[in-house]
């Protein structure tokens, strides 16, 4: 993989973004909801793509993780949503298509991951292979929706067309 410098900046400048307002968050069951986080993996998979959007959430979790503001269950959730997304985006290249694969791979897939890391590494015991997928898919549709605004609106002002010269 031909490493992009103005990819690598822009996702370093996303992953300080993600960090910094991870302190809002909305709780939601057994877990914290983060929708900055969905939003910015859907920004990310769409204009970096997946592998950019998969360092940058990992860097992120990893940060918040240091810092004590995340949990563990934000490397499956958020890493698996932004690969989802900017993959479906990469071959489809259709908006809706990456938001739902943000959506299906953070709320879906991403939560059933959660399952063996709080089980095994957090040691909660009675956690559930689908105890954690309600709260992610709800904090992630609320995130989700947030990017599919952000974008119609990024889409009609043709400020999409700017962003990518400038990351290609």
């Amino acid at each position: 993989m031909k490493i992009n410098i103005r990819k690598l900046a822009v996702a370093g400048m996303m992953t300080a973004l993600g960090v910094v307002l991870s302190t809002f968050y909305i709780p939601v069951g057994v877990s914290k909801c983060f929708p900055i986080q969905h939003l910015l993996n859907v920004l990310a998979g769409i204009f970096l793509g997946p592998w950019y959007a998969l360092g940058f959430s990992f860097c992120t979790a990893l940060i918040r993780n240091l810092m004590g503001t995340g949990s563990l269950l934000a490397f499956p959730g958020s890493m698996v949503g932004a690969f989802c997304c900017g993959m479906l985006y990469q071959h489809v290249k259709k908006v809706p298509v990456a938001v739902a694969g943000e959506v299906v791979g953070t709320g879906i897939i991403g939560g059933m991951l959660c399952y063996p890391v709080a089980r095994f590494l957090m040691g909660n015991a009675e956690a559930a292979l689908f105890t954690y997928v309600m709260p992610f898919f709800i904090s992630t549709l609320g995130g989700s929706a947030l990017a599919a605004i952000l974008l119609a609106a990024l889409y009609q002002s043709k400020a999409v067309g700017v962003l990518r010269g400038i990351l290609e």
